[in-house]
């Protein structure tokens, strides 16, 4: 359930778990064509996508098309505020990296408050139930063991 912001309702929520092979299998496209796909209709970079293009129409221009520069000659009023094939090369290769350090360490009850409830409207009473168990995880955690934690007190 998630409170609905400023009300004093609630709505049902039911996670949909999307798999990416399904979706290629069932729309007929590849991963890439999937990503000139989003980039016609709008993507982190690219936010409001091509003006006119939703996704039904952008599916059958890269399927009618074969690519994003096919599609895009169709286009030529379109318009990008970054290079649209800088952004499909984002998505095609990822920089990633395995050079960082996970550290266990208090949770900023503060900042995740602010974060998740004042900009995000999630309810404060479920984030604090979740804050709760993180910091007694936390607390278990760093709590050093003594003697009496295996043999008991005497």
């Amino acid at each position: 359930r998630r409170k609905l912001p400023r009300k004093d309702e609630y709505v049902e929520i039911h996670p949909e778990l999307i798999e990416l092979d399904k979706v290629l299998q069932e729309l007929q496209v590849t991963r890439e064509q999937l990503i000139e796909i989003a980039i016609l209709i709008g993507t982190d970079y690219n936010p409001d996508g091509v003006k006119g293009v939703g996704p039904k129409t952008a599916l059958k221009m890269i399927k009618t098309y074969g690519s994003l520069e096919k599609a895009l000659k169709a286009l030529p009023n379109a318009e990008f505020p970054v290079d649209p094939f800088e952004i499909k090369k984002i998505f095609m290769e990822p920089q990633v990296t395995g050079d960082y350090k996970l550290e266990w360490r208090k949770p900023d009850v503060n900042g995740i408050l602010r974060f998740l409830c004042d900009e995000r409207d999630f309810s404060e009473e479920r984030v604090m139930n979740a804050l709760n168990r993180a910091l007694k995880a936390y607390e278990q955690h760093t709590k050093q063991s003594t003697l009496e934690t295996f043999f008991g007190r005497r």
